[in-house]
C-alpha cells in the first residue's frame, strides 16, 4: 500500500516569499537580510523560500557570480552569504519572529566541480564517451544518476543535515520532475520523521501531487500571459482555473504567482508581461484556491529584471509603495478563514453576472465566512450587476473599509482594470 502524505497544518493559511539573498541587500548575506524580517512579518509573509543557499561551482561558471542553482557542496552555504553558523542564527530569529523557513533544492544537477565528481564520479551520468552531461543543455550543471541507489541515500543525507543542523521547515524543490518520484517518496518519509515539513515541487506533474503538498501553477500564469496578449479571454481564464479545482488531489494545493526568479530575470517583469492587468492578477494570487507567492521587490514594486549570474542589488524605497496592497491582502488571508487553501470545507464558486465576457468573479466560502473577489479585466468602466441570488448581506471592501450592500443594491460600478475584494 502506498505512502500518503499529509500538509503540516501551518501550511493551510501561508503566505510565501520568495528571497533572492544576491540581490536583496548591497552585503547579500544572511545577515544583512534580517534586518528585513519585521518589514516582511508586517506585510503578512509567514514562509520565507531561500532560493539556493549552497556554494557555487567555478568551473563553467555563468556570469561572474554564477547561477544559484549550479551547486558544489551540498552540505555548506555560499561562502558570499555567509557561513553555516549564519544561515543557523537567520533560522532562529526567522522562527523567533513567527515565520517558517524553507530552502531550495536542486536534487536533479549539480555544478561541474561538484565534491561528488572527485568522491563518487559513479554518482553522475555518463555519454557515450564517458564524460559528465546534462540532457537539457545547461552548459554550468551535470546530471545525477539516480539509478545509483547509493547517490539517493547521500542525497537525503545531504538534505537531512539542513533539517538537523539548521531546523528549516521545508524545500522547494527545483525541477522536480526531473527526479524520479519514488526518490522523493523515500526522502520525503526519511525527513519527515525529523520533523514534519512542507514540499513543494517546480512542477505540474499531476502524479507528484502524492508526495508534494503543493505544486508550481504554470499553465495558469501561462494563460494569464496569453490573456495580456489579447490571445484568449476571460472565459478561457475561468475554465482554466476550473480545471485546476477538478485536478487538485485532496490535501493538495497549487502556488499562483505573477512573477518569480525565472520570469523576472528571463522573460520579464510581471508589468513587462501584463501591463495594467498585473495588480488585478496578483490580487487572484492571494484570493484564489492556493498558495500565494510574492517575490522579492513585488512590494517596491519593482520595474527591472534583476541580472541572474551577476551583483543587480534591488532598490528599495523608503516607502514601498505594494507594501499596504499586499498587507491587506495576506492578512485577508490570515483571519478569513474561507480563504484556506486545500480545505474541503472551503466552497469555491464563480459569481454570475452580466459582464462575464470582461469580470472575472468568485466566491470563496466557509460556513458564515465568505470573501467575493471582483475582477474587471479590461480597460473600460463596468457598471457590474449580480445574476447569483445567494449572495446577499453587507460586505466589507477590504482595499476602502466601506460597506457594500448587496441587500438593497445588486449592483456595483468598476474602474478599468478594479480589483474589488470584499469580506463578511
Amino acid at each position: 500500500m502506498p505512502h500518503s502524505f499529509s500538509p503540516v497544518d501551518w501550511s493551510f493559511n501561508t503566505n510565501m516569499y520568495e528571497v533572492n539573498l544576491r540581490q536583496y541587500t548591497p552585503e547579500g548575506t544572511f545577515n544583512a537580510f534580517a534586518q528585513h524580517l519585521p518589514r516582511l512579518r508586517d506585510m503578512g509573509i509567514d514562509a520565507l523560500w531561500f532560493m539556493p543557499i549552497t556554494p557555487i561551482s567555478i568551473e563553467k561558471r555563468l556570469g561572474t557570480l554564477g547561477s544559484y542553482y549550479a551547486c558544489s557542496d551540498y552540505t555548506n552555504t555560499n561562502p558570499e552569504f555567509g557561513t553555516v553558523q549564519d544561515f543557523k542564527k537567520l533560522v532562529q530569529q526567522a522562527h523567533l519572529s513567527g515565520f517558517k523557513v524553507m530552502i531550495d533544492w536542486v536534487a536533479n544537477h549539480t555544478g561541474w566541480d561538484h565534491v561528488w565528481t572527485k568522491t563518487h564520479p559513479e554518482f553522475y551520468k555518463r555519454n557515450a564517451e564517458g564524460d559528465f552531461y546534462d540532457s537539457n543543455n545547461w552548459q554550468d550543471v551535470i546530471d545525477l544518476n539516480y539509478y545509483d541507489h547509493a547517490m539517493r541515500r547521500e542525497m537525503i543525507k545531504a538534505m537531512m543535515f539542513w533539517v538537523t543542523e539548521c531546523d528549516i521547515d521545508g524545500f522547494r524543490c527545483d525541477m522536480a520532475h526531473l527526479v524520479p518520484l519514488d526518490f522523493w517518496r523515500d526522502a520525503r518519509i526519511s525527513l519527515d520523521v525529523i520533523k514534519p515539513l512542507f514540499w513543494l515541487a517546480e512542477t505540474e506533474h499531476f502524479n507528484y501531487q502524492t508526495v508534494f503538498d503543493c505544486s508550481y501553477a504554470w499553465h495558469w500564469m501561462h494563460e494569464t500571459e496569453r490573456f495580456a496578449k489579447d490571445q484568449i479571454g476571460v472565459p478561457d481564464l475561468m475554465n482554466n482555473l476550473r480545471i485546476y479545482e477538478q485536478k487538485t488531489r485532496p490535501g493538495a494545493s497549487y502556488l499562483f504567482f505573477t512573477t518569480n526568479h525565472d520570469e523576472n530575470s528571463w522573460n520579464g517583469t510581471e508589468y513587462e508581461k501584463y501591463g495594467p492587468a498585473a495588480r488585478a492578477f496578483a490580487v487572484l494570487s492571494c484570493t484564489w484556491n492556493g498558495i500565494p507567492l510574492i517575490y522579492s521587490g513585488q512590494e517596491i514594486p519593482n520595474m527591472e529584471r534583476l541580472k541572474f549570474f551577476d551583483k543587480d542589488t534591488i532598490q528599495w524605497t523608503e516607502k514601498n509603495l505594494l507594501h499596504d496592497f499586499y498587507k491587506i491582502l495576506l492578512h485577508l488571508r490570515k483571519r478569513n478563514p474561507a480563504l484556506r487553501t486545500a480545505d474541503i470545507n472551503v466552497i469555491t464558486t464563480f459569481i454570475k453576472t452580466n459582464a462575464d465576457q470582461f469580470l472575472l468573479a468568485w466566491r470563496r466560502k466557509l460556513l458564515e465566512k465568505e470573501v467575493l473577489v471582483f475582477l474587471n479585466l479590461s480597460s473600460h468602466d463596468k457598471q457590474v450587476s449580480l445574476e447569483d441570488e445567494s449572495i446577499y448581506g453587507i460586505y466589507t471592501d477590504v482595499f476602502e473599509g466601506s460597506a457594500v450592500d448587496f441587500a438593497s443594491s445588486r449592483s456595483v460600478q468598476m474602474g478599468p482594470w478594479q480589483a474589488l475584494v470584499l469580506e463578511k
